[in-house]
C-alpha cells in the first residue's frame, strides 16, 4: 500500500530551533552580561546547548516535566542555586529574544505545497503540545497539520515505537502508510523504522555516515522520493 500520510519532527525539521535559539541566547546575554564560568559568548552558547540537550532528554525519560527543565537549564548553566521564580525571571528574558527569531526553513512551504494534493500531514514531537501548538501557529503552519501528539503528553517519546503508533492512529492510518520525517538518525528515522513506518532522514548537515537510512539533505527532495521517482526505500537514497 503507498504513503498516504507525511508525519512530521518540528524542531530542526521545519522550524530552525537551533539558530533561534543561539540567537534568542547571544541576545540575551547581551543584555545580562555573560556567566563568570565562561572565556567567551560562543563557549556559554555551547554550554547552552549541550545542557539544553541534556536536560531535554530527562523530559523524554519522564525524570521531569516541561517547566523543570527550563528551569534546571537556568540553575546549571549559571551554576547557581535559583529559585523557581528567579530561574523562570531568568529565562523569560532568553525567550523574548528566541521567539522573535523563530523562523520556517525556507524550504519548507515549498515542500508542503507540492505534497497537499497527495498526502495527508501530521506531527509528532517530543515537546509539549501547547508549546508547539503555540509555535506552529505564530509561523502560519499549525493549519496545514491535522493532526499533532506530543511527548509531553502522550507520556512516551521518540524512538519509542508507542510514541509512533500514536500518532498513526491520530491520523487512523497503519504504520506502513505512513512516512516519517525529521532532522534525528536515531530518535527520528531509525525509530520509525522500528515501529514500522518509513523513516527518512533530513540531514540538512550533510552529516552522511547511515547508509542504513533513507536520507535527504533537504526538503526540496522529499516530494519526488514519496513519488517513487527515485530507489525509495533504498539506503542513503540522496547519499
Amino acid at each position: 500500500m503507498p504513503i498516504r500520510a507525511v508525519l512530521w519532527d518540528i524542531d530542526d525539521t521545519i522550524f530552525d530551533y537551533a539558530g533561534a535559539d543561539r540567537t534568542g541566547m547571544r541576545l540575551h546575554l547581551e543584555g545580562v552580561g555573560l556567566p563568570e564560568a565562561y572565556a567567551s559568548v560562543d563557549e556559554a552558547l555551547d554550554a547552552w546547548k549541550a545542557i539544553t540537550v541534556r536536560h531535554w532528554a530527562r523530559v523524554a525519560a519522564g525524570e521531569t516535566d516541561f517547566l523543570g527543565q527550563r528551569r534546571d537549564r537556568v540553575r546549571e548553566f549559571l551554576s547557581r542555586a535559583l529559585t523557581d521564580a528567579e530561574a523562570d525571571d531568568w529565562f523569560a528574558g532568553h525567550v523574548t529574544h528566541y521567539e522573535a527569531a523563530w523562523s520556517l526553513f525556507p524550504d519548507v512551504l515549498p515542500a508542503l505545497d507540492r505534497l497537499v494534493p497527495d498526502y495527508r500531514h501530521a506531527i509528532l514531537s517530543n515537546s509539549s503540545t501547547g508549546h508547539q501548538h503555540r509555535k506552529l501557529t505564530a509561523l502560519g503552519v499549525r493549519d496545514r497539520f491535522e493532526a499533532m501528539v506530543c511527548a509531553v503528553e502522550l507520556g512516551i517519546s521518540k524512538p519509542e515505537a508507542g510514541a509512533f503508533h500514536a500518532a498513526c492512529e491520530a491520523l487512523a492510518l497503519d504504520p506502513h502508510e505512513v512516512a516519517y520525517v525529521g532532522d534525528e538518525p536515531d530518535i527520528d528515522a531509525s525509530g520509525a523504522v522500528a515501529a514500522g513506518l518509513t523513516g527518512i532522514w533530513l540531514d540538512r548537515q550533510g552529516r552522511g555516515g547511515r547508509s542504513d537510512l533513507v536520507r535527504i539533505t533537504g526538503l526540496d527532495q522529499l516530494p519526488g522520493l514519496l513519488a517513487g521517482d527515485t530507489r525509495f526505500g533504498a539506503p542513503d537514497t540522496f547519499g
